[in-house]
């Protein structure tokens, strides 16, 4: 097609749409980011619920109860949550991060922490569970680091 030097040429109409895609990369950091700063946030809360004094072997319990929360159930999940991961393609969606089963599942977690700090006077029994989820969530995290390290390190 030529070019007419008489009319203007017509300016190239560019498509915009909203969709705040990344690539896998972002997404193996996000993942355990998320976790390792909620799971930081909870122990810190859990802490302070727990107080000073004789009630600190209770941070000793929430430890261990996590420690076994995050070896049988959230490893798993942390894996099958990377694997997820390297299966998508680049320029995903961010929200993609997790599964919609998993963003369902993280609703209700919350909500049950919310009632659950409205029903009853958080102390040292909701400062323990605090202790103990957060620090399940810190612990499987590394999994998520570790594929992010490796990524970005690949070749």
């Amino acid at each position: 097609m030529a070019v007419n030097p008489i009319e203007p040429a017509e300016p190239e109409k560019k498509t915009y749409s909203f969709k705040p895609g990344v690539s896998r990369s972002v997404h193996l950091f996000a993942a355990p980011f998320l976790w390792t700063a909620i799971g930081t946030l909870l122990m810190v809360r859990g802490f302070g619920w727990i107080g000073a004094g004789t009630a600190r072997w209770l941070v000793v319990l929430g430890l261990v109860l996590g420690t076994i929360k995050s070896k049988l159930v959230l490893d798993r999940t942390a894996k099958k949550s990377l694997k997820r991961i390297l299966d998508m393609g680049d320029n995903t969606c961010i929200g993609a991060v997790y599964s919609w089963k998993t963003w369902l599942l993280v609703g209700l977690m919350m909500t049950f922490g919310i009632t659950m700090r409205k029903l009853t006077d958080p102390g040292m029994v909701i400062g323990t569970l605090y202790v103990a989820i957060g620090w399940a969530l810190f612990l499987s995290s590394r999994h998520g680091w570790l594929a992010w390290y490796r990524w970005t390190h690949r070749g």
